[in-house]
Formats: C-alpha cells, structure tokens, sequence
C-alpha cells in the first residue's frame, strides 16, 4: 500500500508546473544535503575537489539545491513529454544530422546532468534510438522509471548481454543508442582510468560499440536554463575512440569532464562515481 500510494503521490507531484516542480526538487535537494550525513560525504568532497581544482567558483549550496532538480525535472519531462520538448532549446542539430546522415549510426552519450532525461525525447522525433539503462533494486521505483521513460521511438534496453546485443542491431540498422557513461559499470566490465584526477571504474563500451563500424559519438548535454525556463540542449561530437580499452576509457573521461564543466553546479554529485564495485580488480594507488 505504501509503494501505491507514493506512486500516486510522485504521478499527482508531477502535474505540476515546472517551476513548481523545481522548487519542490530544490527544496529535497537540500533536505537530503543538510539531513543526511553519508549523502554529504559523498557530495561535498566531489564537488569542492573539482571546483577547487578547476578554480571554480564554489557554489555548494546552489549546487544541493540543483542536485534534487536533477530528480524533478526528469519526474516532469517523463510526465510532461509534450511540454517538455516546448521547452528546449537545441543548439548545434547540424552536428546530429550530419553524423546520423553518414549511415552507421549513432552512439549519444548523456551524463547525469540537468535535465539529460528530454535528451532522448529530442532525438526519438527524428529517429529511433535505444537506450542502455540499469534497472533499480526497488520494484516499486523501477515501475515509476519504466513508466515514465515509455515514449514512441524510443526502446529501453538492460545492461546485460542481451541488452548489448540489441545495441548493436540498433547500430547495424543505422540507428542511434544511448549510454550514460558516468555510471560505474559492474566488476569485470570495466577499467580504473582518472575522472577527475582520481581513480574510477570506467566502461569502455562506448568506444567498443562505436569502433565495430566507425559510428559517430556525440557527447549531449541539457543545461538547465533557470527555474521553469527548461533546458539548453548541445551536442558535440567526439573525436574517435582508441582501440586501447584503457586509453579509450580515459578519453571517455576527459569528455565527460568537459561536459560536466559547462555546467559543474548541476551535475550528480551524490552519485559515488568512485565506488569499487565487487568483482573488480583493486584500483590502482595513488
């Protein structure tokens, strides 16, 4: 009864306004800053490391803040599709449809920053595109997000075996796939390479899938432009990815730094992105 009624509550939250949405997703952005110790000691060492060693302002705060918007906003867009797409701004599409255009393909690459959930909406209006994601241990949340991410054009796919085969049909047919490269994949199925000066277990899949039929990847990010304003959504393509699973993995990297810097106050910095997870090898010392 409890996973019913907070379902309710979450698809009841999210007729709201978008403006009203991130204020309610700033406020538990700060709740969960402020009330839950392990999840600042996660947030604030990433953070303050990568401002400081960037010399970035520090904006901690706006940052807690930004962090619960990251839930918000994609609780809204996965409600509000239509609104949603309204609200984007898409810079740099020539970049997408020459890439596309070339008949290989494509691999998108989104880290978890902003609002990335309308990425995919954006592109599933002109072709079809199939995503990489993890499913959550939680039944209940898992049907919120399976739900919510359900839109024409667009097939969710598990990171599995299988969930990689599918991909790599997509590609074949000269489709487009999705990854969010910034999740730290499962023991064995990846490699210790710097983010950020420090250690973290890396996938190499992006490189593995683009590098089959030299298929573009494009690095896309969705700024969020202010409260209720929506998102600036940019494209940039990345040069090719090494055949050195861990050369390829640093350069993955190195994207995703630089995508995260447009933007470093609203990107997921309570996600431990540093983790050792069980089964992989010991990172290597500092």
């Amino acid at each position: 009864m409890r996973k019913l009624l907070l379902k309710l509550s979450l698809n009841t939250i999210a007729v709201l306004p978008l403006a009203f949405m991130q204020l309610i997703g700033a406020s538990l952005g700060l709740l969960a800053y402020v009330g839950s110790k392990h999840y600042r000691s996660l947030f604030r060492p990433q953070y303050e490391a990568v401002v400081s060693a960037r010399k970035l302002p520090l904006k901690l705060w706006e940052a807690a803040r930004a962090s619960g918007m990251l839930f918000s906003d994609s609780l809204w867009i996965w409600r509000n599709p239509v609104k949603a797409l309204k609200l984007v701004e898409v810079q740099n599409w020539d970049v997408v449809e020459a890439a596309i255009g070339e008949g290989h393909g494509l691999v998108m690459l989104t880290p978890h920053l902003g609002g990335f959930e309308i990425i995919p909406r954006v592109l599933a209006q002109h072709f079809p595109a199939t995503i990489l994601y993890r499913p959550s241990r939680q039944e209940w949340l898992n049907e919120v997000v399976e739900e919510g991410r359900a839109y024409p054009n667009m097939h969710f796919v598990p990171t599995n075996l299988n969930g990689v085969r599918q991909m790599t049909r997509a590609l074949t047919r000269g489709e487009a796939i999705g990854i969010l490269p910034d999740q730290v994949p499962s023991g064995g199925e990846g490699v210790w390479v710097p983010f950020f000066g420090r250690p973290a277990y890396t996938t190499p899949l992006p490189a593995r899938l683009a590098n089959r039929n030299n298929t573009p990847v494009i690095m896309f990010t969705a700024k969020r432009k202010g409260i209720g304003k929506g998102w600036v959504m940019q494209a940039t393509r990345l040069a090719p990815f090494s055949e050195d699973a861990e050369r390829a993995a640093t350069e993955l990297n190195i994207a995703i730094e630089n995508a995260v810097l447009q933007a470093p106050e609203q990107f997921i910095w309570s996600y431990n992105r540093y983790k050792h997870p069980a089964g992989a090898e010991l990172p290597p010392s500092n």
